[in-house]
């Protein structure tokens, strides 16, 4: 039932050109609190993946960034960042329908982010090098200083 919703929600998006075919519902309390889907070429934005639509959408709703009482529901894998996401936003619970093995059949890239993350940076896929990290320290401490909130 649930999952269906994200499936439809996907197959919706995906046949007006919006995204991928990609769904997600999350819920909290067994009541839906967000169900969305890929909007990557609708919206020109690399990280509209429907996991993180649902994800900024519940949050939004519910008023908080702690989705830690919320139940994901997928319709593929979660990507690296995605999985990311779902950390941050401390959802302990995910259920998905395709495989990443399912989603590379068809095309979709995943692997080479999850080599990047497993083989570290070979300067393939990304250069990353340090920069001012004094001055970046700096802002740490202040952060610190002043009791800010860590999430």
């Amino acid at each position: 039932m649930i999952m269906k919703l994200a499936i439809d929600k996907a197959r919706d998006t995906m046949m007006k050109d919006y995204g991928g075919p990609f769904g997600a519902v999350i819920v909290k309390d067994d009541k839906i609190i967000s169900v969305a889907s890929n909007t990557t070429l609708k919206d020109k934005d690399p990280t509209a993946h429907a996991e993180i639509n649902a994800i900024r959408d519940a949050c939004k709703k519910l008023n908080t960034y702690d989705l830690k009482d919320c139940i994901l529901y997928v319709t593929g894998y979660p990507c690296p960042m995605c999985i990311s996401a779902i950390i941050w936003a401390n959802i302990k619970e995910v259920y998905y329908g395709t495989t990443l093995k399912d989603a590379a059949e068809i095309g979709f890239r995943d692997d080479f982010i999850y080599n990047f993350i497993r083989n570290g940076n070979t300067g393939e896929v990304l250069n990353i090098s340090r920069l001012d990290r004094d001055e970046c320290l700096k802002l740490l401490e202040e952060y610190k200083n002043n009791n800010k909130t860590i999430y």
